[in-house]
């Protein structure tokens, strides 16, 4: 079973909702490319000639809007501007976008908020993508952006004190030993293998898999990976609640952030493994060209808590959220410093998959 790390659901101050612009500016990046490959690859005439003019998109990690909404929005007027350019007309086809994250996910709030004008047929599908959501070449677009880069599990090397891999004193691999990393790494492979399995079967042959997802260019040491700055800044936060009292050592020494950043190599490797897609586009982009050249610390803090709130609160406890992050805030100057040392051409890779 994968474990679940739920987005914080509602709209409150640290609501998932009300902090994740970032990603969506970093998906925006995104969209010319995505635009293009289904403008260029995808043949929506012969996908739908057997589904009575329905086209099925399903969208995994949705998390709780309203990124997903500006997503789906975009992939079908470009699906649709497709269908009218291969002759048909746009009115006969329909859309089904199918809203997937897992069963914890607040889609109370997601579907609370749904756009009115909206010219799809929505539903949601509870689950882990880490395994099968729907039925047998049931899918003809399959997007997640965001999403891949958590593990389904932390690797078990790292809470084994016997092991190279124990990962004692850290809660990421960026900044541990290559012991610790090769151990992330091998994860990830076991459940990107697993996710494409499952994909394979449910889109249709012709249909497509896009997905944007945390990642760093070949070659690039996992050390000058930016969001490990702020996962640095997050343990140096916990340790200095050990040396106050707050937290035993050995809390941390078993908590570990089952995120991980991938190179074009490591997904090509896997694709390639898998056997049922072709590779259509891969780009590693630059979230911060949508930026600018100043970071707002403070800010992208706020977002970092909407995204991992739920998995410290789980290890932790809810009473010391509000001091780890507290702290964290304090080292602005320390963070801001990082990330001018971390790698500015590149953090997110962006890959376009057709069914074969």
């Amino acid at each position: 079973m994968a474990e679940s790390f739920p987005m914080n659901g509602g709209d409150g101050t640290y609501s998932y909702a009300k902090n994740s612009h970032y990603q969506r500016e970093a998906t925006n990046v995104a969209k010319e490319m995505i635009n293009e490959v289904i403008a260029e690859k995808l043949d929506v005439q012969s996908l739908i000639a057997s589904s009575s003019n329905s086209f099925c998109i399903a969208d995994l990690g949705c998390s709780v809007g309203p990124n997903t909404f500006f997503a789906m929005q975009n992939i079908l007027e470009v699906v649709d501007k497709k269908y009218v350019t291969q002759g048909a007309t746009s009115e006969s086809l329909e859309f089904q976008v199918f809203f997937s994250d897992h069963a914890s996910n607040d889609f109370n709030t997601l579907f609370a908020s749904l756009p009115p004008s909206r010219k799809y047929f929505a539903a949601g599908v509870p689950g882990s993508f880490y395994g099968r959501l729907f039925p047998r070449s049931s899918l003809h677009l399959v997007h997640s952006s965001h999403a891949l880069q958590w593990l389904s599990k932390v690797p078990e090397e790292l809470l084994d004190k016997t092991s190279p891999a124990w990962n004692k004193g850290k809660i990421n691999y960026t900044s541990s030993s290559d012991e610790v990393a090769n151990a992330y790494a091998a994860q990830f492979q076991k459940d990107m293998k697993i996710f494409l399995n499952a994909r394979a079967e449910e889109i249709v042959v012709g249909g497509m898999l896009v997905l944007i997802m945390a990642g760093l260019p070949d070659g690039i040491h996992r050390s000058k990976f930016p969001l490990g700055v702020f996962y640095d800044s997050l343990c140096s936060s916990l340790m200095d609640m050990v040396d106050a009292g707050l937290i035993n050592e050995s809390q941390v020494d078993s908590f570990n952030l089952p995120v991980y950043a991938a190179t074009p190599k490591e997904i090509t490797e896997v694709i390639k493994d898998i056997g049922c897609f072709s590779i259509e586009r891969m780009e590693v982009a630059d979230p911060r060209s949508k930026l600018g050249s100043s970071v707002n610390v403070p800010s992208l803090i706020m977002h970092f808590r909407a995204g991992l709130e739920d998995i410290f609160t789980k290890h932790f406890g809810c009473e010391v959220i509000d001091e780890l992050f507290e702290r964290t805030f304090l080292k602005e100057a320390e963070i801001s410093s990082a990330l001018e040392s971390s790698y500015k051409k590149g953090n997110q890779l962006i890959v376009a998959l057709k069914r074969e």
